[in-house]
Formats: C-alpha cells, structure tokens, sequence
C-alpha cells in the first residue's frame, strides 16, 4: 500500500492546535511538505520547528492568516500558492458558537458561512490549478458528524457544517476525471478546545458539573471513550495518500461508533 507522500505539499488550515495540528504532524511524517495555516504566528513557528522531517529535501513553512478575513486569506494565499504550488488542501476551521438555530441572528449563518464554505472556495480556487498541473489533488475537509445526524444546540454549525459537505459531493464529481478527489471527515467527541468549550457551555446552562455532561455524551459513544486528535488526523492523512485514489465523494465518521446512520 503506497502511503509515502514525498514530493507532496500540503496546506493544512486550522493548525495550531487540536485536529489540524495532528494533520499537519501526520502528512510530515508521511514525507509530505507542510505548511501549516492559523492566526498565530508564534505558534505555526514553533509547530515548524518540531514537525517530522523524514528526508532530506522536505520543508516546512507556515502563513498566517484568519478564514473569517476572505480578501486577505485570498491574498496570502495566492502569494504562497505561486511560490509553491499545492496538491493537498486540508480545509479545517473552528466551529461556530453553541445555540439553538432559531435563536440565531442572520448575520451568525452569515459569518459562519464565510468562514468556512466561502473560505474553502477560496482555497480551492487557489490551489486547484497546481492539482491540475500535477495530476494529483486531495482536498480533506474536516466538518462534523453533524451532517449526518444534526447535534442539539448547534444550530449553526449543523447547517453550514452540511453546506459544506454538499459542495465536497459536488466538487467530488466535477473534479475526479483531473485525478483529485475530495472527502469530508468527520470528527465525533474529539478532545480537543472545541469540546472542552461545548462541554462547559452545556454546563453552565444547565446549572450541572462539567463531569456530568461528559459523562452524558460518554453515554452515546459505544467505544465509551472520547476520541483523540490523532485519530481523526490518520483517517485525514490516509485520504491524501496514493492508496486512497479511488475514495471520492465521501463522509467519514471518526466517532467511535456514535453515529447510528448507514449513509
């Protein structure tokens, strides 16, 4: 099975921390070059120094820019492109605030919807022409379980987390005859900030421990476990690889077995 991704570069968003972090960690060891994309710059400079190197030629860089600041994740993104020409594109951004949908305001499916679908096309349109040129193309978005089963008080989320997955279905059938392929993956309760966040908001408005909603959400999962970083980030990697060309079109969950749908 060819995993080896020597020659690749790969752009992963959201990478200072939590899923995109591992991603980023993951396609480095794998031989992929790695540029990792967040708002901090001290920590994409520190992820630099410590991401794997596996040979000689391999190299790593970072940019900084924010997905909610189109005209400027735009620029940033297209000087760097044309300098180094991309063949994967790991689409991750944080979710948005906890809430019923009903009680959301416009301007909340707004910001959200740009941050993450709006700023996927932009990423796309940018990397694209080097997918082309190569022959080669992996686009990963890492969405939610959501648009499979829609999470309570994530109102939001559910539906831009679905918008998204339906243009990857789209993209996956317009794109494949140009050797790229484009999935979605699917994080479930994953330890990460945004968890730790969702479980104290939960908290606080139900008026009980933090312990006990996780204990809660525990109640769901049949692995009995909250999922790790990692684990999301070695199904990510794997789509990027040779050996996942003909997986296209796809949603995966990474819940431990949560998610009760087939489709």
């Amino acid at each position: 099975m060819k995993l080896e991704l020597d020659g690749r570069h790969a752009l992963v968003c959201g990478a200072s921390k939590g899923i995109g972090r591992a991603t980023a960690t993951e396609l480095a060891a794998l031989g992929a070059d790695v540029t990792v994309l967040a708002r901090s710059e001290d920590v994409l400079r520190a992820l630099v120094d410590t991401l794997p190197r596996t040979h000689d030629a391999q190299q790593h860089r970072f940019l900084v820019a924010d997905m909610s600041d189109r005209p400027a994740l735009a620029a940033a993104i297209e000087a760097h492109i044309a300098a180094h020409p991309a063949q994967i594109l790991i689409h991750n951004s944080g979710g948005p605030p906890a809430g019923p949908a009903h009680r959301a305001d416009a301007a909340a499916f707004e910001q959200a919807f740009g941050q993450h679908l709006l700023a996927g096309q932009t990423l796309l349109q940018a990397v694209l022409p080097g997918m082309r040129a190569a022959g080669y193309g992996r686009l990963v978005n890492i969405i939610s379980t959501s648009v499979k089963e829609p999470i309570p008080n994530l109102g939001v989320s559910n539906t831009v987390r679905a918008a998204v997955a339906s243009w990857a279905k789209t993209l996956a059938g317009e794109l494949a005859a140009d050797g790229i392929t484009v999935n979605n993956v699917l994080p479930g309760f994953t330890e990460t900030g945004r968890l730790a966040s969702l479980i104290a908001g939960r908290a606080k408005a139900q008026g009980i421990d933090e312990d006990a909603v996780a204990r809660d959400m525990l109640g769901h999962v049949p692995a009995a476990r909250f999922g790790k970083p990692e684990e999301v980030a070695a199904v990510a990697a794997f789509l990027c690889t040779p050996a996942a060309a003909y997986v296209n079109g796809v949603s995966i969950a990474v819940d431990g077995g949560r998610t009760r749908s087939l489709s």
